[in-house]
């Protein structure tokens, strides 16, 4: 098999350049950045006949659905979306029907904020496109939780059905909309409603106001019964999550938990016996994410993140997939995105720090046709390789990183750090827009894993508690003075960008004493601790588990001590960190006459989804423009 994916992929793969990058100019950079993705996904239909591809007609998106044969894949395409329709995703429900994920703007009053919502509609493009649990005066939020794939013509759909503000649970019937409620949610269980491979419901969430914890439970095979598998509290806090169903066995539970352990692991938990299995999978160095599971439940292998997603896999037919296509694809993170149910027909998704992504279809495992690429603008002399490298901060603790290095220039390059959001996450760096736009520029890059970091253990995420702009600002900084020991930063060309958590940090970055940078720009950042628990309301987990957490320097407290210019962007209906947080930092530097700029970007929510072109060319010209002229980078 190894020998046939060699043969028909190699054909296709692009061979390197040999000559030298040239710098690109800012105005070209900005332009071709800002575009945005010209495909979004490709998928197949369960019976391998059609494919589905979320196609771009701008440059803004205006999104649009193509359903192509994979038997005749020149064949005019049936087009579906309508034309005021923010389409942003879809899922094959059957063989003929197709859920339509698409994103607007409510205006309440003052108040805007964007929704996302799912239609159905007939593949052929003859049929009524149905909008299920809308109305003009009520729209509720809902997500299908289930395709039911032995029941094609049904889904499980998680829906506030009486308006508790208490998600339930129905089964709906795609064609004529009718529903059934399964679940109904109650102050118990209250959320994370999954089902096993038949389709009934067998694992909850709930907070237990008593004991202050997020309780999790399950329920045996036909048992009405709910069981408490787990308690998580703030004083604990551990991480513990259902995943699934083991297939060989339905009372059994695929659990991932740390189980005295400083990395997370996969387990097998008993419902029957209440038993756990022994580890049966983990690392040393980092967390277990999760189990691989094919659309009927079948166990197929284990993922976890190192430089890249990495799998282990408990299916020999999946692992001889990738194997042949890892080899075929060197260099480059191969993904099976889609495939029918007789594996005949794959999408194959390839992407890199240089690629940011490709997608394939391999038909009858010879047969392989180019569906596109996500963003052809960008040339491969327009990128920039990634290192995973590791340093010491000035207390001792040994973190990760990851390093973009400019295609052009030399050492020591002007150096931009850039933490993440969170901070309860981790930075997987495949392609990341934003590093490579600087490093187009001539900026090295850095995204220190600072503590508090999530993916490497209980030690390094606990580290991080209550050290906010202290300890984990260090770690920041500690990142960049590696660089320049190393003679690759320049110590008199350093700036910090962050977005979320990281505008949070780029906020700190302005305010520090002795101070590293040149100047900072923060992206949607946190300004108030004070005000950031309204902000976690979205998340039950966030909120309960992470609030005691949050404690350190509160930077609207601080702007008299702001010493370095700062440039600061937020979305004007950002509802996880509200536009406040800026625009109260901001009036305090105007206040006090320190050197800044402020942008707010119209109709932008928090996350990147809801940033478009103008958005974008806007935000990135701003940037460049700022460090090159302002903090003289």
């Amino acid at each position: 098999m190894k020998k046939i994916f060699h043969l028909f992929i190699a054909a296709v793969l692009l061979c390197g350049t040999s000559s030298k990058a040239q710098a690109t100019s800012a105005e070209e950079a900005v332009e071709a950045f800002s575009i945005l993705p010209m495909i979004r996904s490709v998928s197949v239909s369960p019976d391998g006949r059609q494919l589905a591809v979320v196609r771009a007609s701008s440059k803004n998106g205006d999104y649009y659905i193509e359903i192509r044969q994979t038997k005749d894949l020149a064949k005019e395409p049936v087009k579906l979306g309508a034309s005021k329709m923010l389409v942003s995703g879809v899922s094959w429900l059957n063989n003929e029907k197709i859920a339509v994920s698409f994103r607007q703007i409510l205006r309440d009053g003052a108040s805007s904020y964007w929704v996302n919502q799912f239609a159905i509609t007939d593949v052929d493009g003859k049929g009524k496109w149905l909008v299920p649990f809308q109305s003009k005066k009520n729209i509720r939020d809902y997500n299908i939780i289930d395709m039911l794939p032995n029941s094609p013509d049904e889904v499980l759909v998680e829906v506030d059905i009486n308006n508790n503000f208490i998600p339930d649970v129905v089964r709906m019937n795609i064609k004529s909309g009718r529903t059934k409620t399964v679940i109904r949610g109650n102050t118990k269980r209250s959320g994370g409603f999954t089902a096993d491979a038949d389709g009934e419901i067998r694992t909850a969430t709930g907070w237990n106001a008593s004991k202050s914890s997020i309780d999790m439970f399950a329920r045996k095979k036909g048992d009405e019964k709910w069981q408490l598998v787990f308690q998580n509290s703030p004083k604990d806090r551990e991480n513990f999550s259902i995943i699934g169903f083991n297939d060989e066995n339905p009372n059994e539970l695929w659990v991932s938990a740390n189980r005295g352990e400083n990395t997370s692991g996969i387990y097998l938990y008993n419902l029957e016996n209440k038993q756990y299995s022994e580890r049966l999978f983990g690392l040393e160095s980092v967390d277990v994410e999760g189990v691989m599971f094919d659309r009927f439940g079948k166990s197929l292998g284990f993922t976890y993140i190192t430089k890249q997603p990495k799998r282990y896999f408990l299916d020999a037919e999946m692992k001889s997939l990738y194997e042949g296509l890892e080899e075929s694809y060197k260099g480059e993170f191969v993904a099976i995105s889609s495939y029918s149910d007789d594996l005949n027909q794959l999408v194959i998704r390839t992407s890199s720090a240089k690629n940011p992504g490709s997608y394939y279809l391999l038909s009858d495992k010879q047969k392989l046709n180019k569906i596109g690429d996500v963003s052809p603008q960008l040339k491969p002399e327009m990128l920039s390789d990634v290192k995973y490298i590791s340093y010491n901060t000035r207390d001792g603790l040994k973190q990760k990183a990851y390093v973009t290095i400019p295609s052009s220039g030399k050492a020591p390059y002007p150096t931009v750090v850039m933490p993440h959001g969170g901070p309860w996450s981790r930075d997987v760096t495949i392609y990341n827009e934003w590093t490579q736009l600087l490093a187009s520029q001539g900026y090295m890059v850095i995204q220190p894993q600072f503590r508090g970091s999530e993916g490497y253990g209980m030690k390094h995420w606990k580290a991080g508690d209550k050290e906010w702009g202290l300890k984990m600002q260090d770690d920041m900084d500690d990142s960049a003075l590696h660089l320049v020991k190393k003679g690759l930063a320049d110590k008199d060309k350093l700036a910090m960008f962050g977005w979320s958590y990281g505008g949070y940090s780029a906020f700190v970055a302005s305010l520090r004493d002795n101070n590293i940078y040149q100047c900072s720009v923060a992206g949607a950042g946190v300004s108030n601790l004070d005000r950031i628990n309204s902000t976690l309301n979205q998340n039950r987990f966030l909120r309960e588990l992470q609030r005691p957490t949050i404690e350190g320097i509160s930077p609207v407290n601080h702007v008299d001590k702001v010493n370095i210019p700062i440039l600061v962007i937020h979305g004007d209906i950002d509802i996880r960190v509200p536009v406040k947080h800026s625009r109260e930092f901001v009036a305090q530097l105007e206040k006090l006459n320190k050197d800044h700029k402020y942008i707010e970007l119209k109709d932008a929510d928090h996350f990147s989804d809801t940033l478009f072109y103008d958005h974008k060319t806007e935000f990135y010209s701003s940037m460049l423009d700022f460090f090159k002229n302002k903090c003289q980078m």
